[in-house]
């Protein structure tokens, strides 16, 4: 099954898009003891950093998409997911919000992420790089530490995540996409340079048209990385 069949779902997740002015606002850490999951190896966690004067974005509702072909149900909780796999260091911070009431933060919920490795590969069987589980902690927060993907398919890079809702059951699962701009600097270097770069690595992508503009973080240099923000609501 290829990643480009996967069409839309009927349900609709409630998503908030962190502007590049809340890039460095969302910094805490995800709690660990709300949510029983099976396993919790190399459980970390990140200290809380204050708002720096950002304001609250608007909802914007937009389309669900699926997990994909390459989703493991591992549990496996930590922050750092890179698994010494190379690539721009990534930080990702998430925070779940319930539109329904007021954008409330959610506590307790498990996210998943997981992505490609910068040659555009998954892990699978007994690899677990870049994949990893955090709960969300009483601001609705947690923190990923990553690289940047790299390209595959010929679909637009991206990360995968899940918000795993134990009160309803129920699971919002979506992708997050990159400036193309950013992309092509860095596909420019080494280890992505390492095979021929697309020309436009997000454009060629039917989802990326779709929903892009929801979807896109905005990376901000964080030393020799990156560091991005996105916050999902969920109804």
């Amino acid at each position: 099954m290829a990643e480009n069949e996967i069409s839309p779902t009927t349900r609709r997740a409630v998503l908030l898009a962190a502007g590049s002015a809340a890039v460095g606002a969302l910094t805490a850490a995800c709690g660990t003891s709300t949510v029983a999951l099976r396993t919790a190896p190399q459980q970390t966690s990140e200290p809380a950093s204050p708002p720096r004067g950002t304001s609250t974005p608007g909802c914007v509702l937009t389309t669900e998409w699926g997990t994909g072909p390459y989703y493991l149900d591992l549990d496996r909780v930590r922050s750092d997911i890179t698994d010494g796999r190379e690539g721009v260091p990534l930080r990702l911070d998430l925070t779940v919000v319930r539109v329904s009431e007021g954008c409330r933060p959610v506590k307790g919920v498990a996210v998943d992420v997981w992505h490609a490795d910068a040659q555009g590969t998954y892990s699978s069987g007994q690899d677990v790089f870049l994949r990893g589980t955090q709960v969300s902690d009483g601001a609705g927060r947690c923190v990923f530490r990553t690289i940047v993907p790299g390209w595959y398919a010929g679909l637009a890079p991206h990360i995968h995540f899940k918000v795993r809702r134990p009160d309803t059951r129920t699971e919002t699962s979506s992708q997050l996409f990159f400036p193309e701009d950013l992309l092509r600097r860095l596909y420019a270097k080494q280890p992505y340079a390492r095979r021929p770069v697309p020309e436009h690595p997000n454009a060629r992508d039917s989802r990326y048209r779709d929903s892009g503009n929801a979807l896109t973080l905005a990376p901000a240099a964080d030393g020799a990385g990156y560091r991005a923000a996105y916050t999902v609501g969920i109804d």
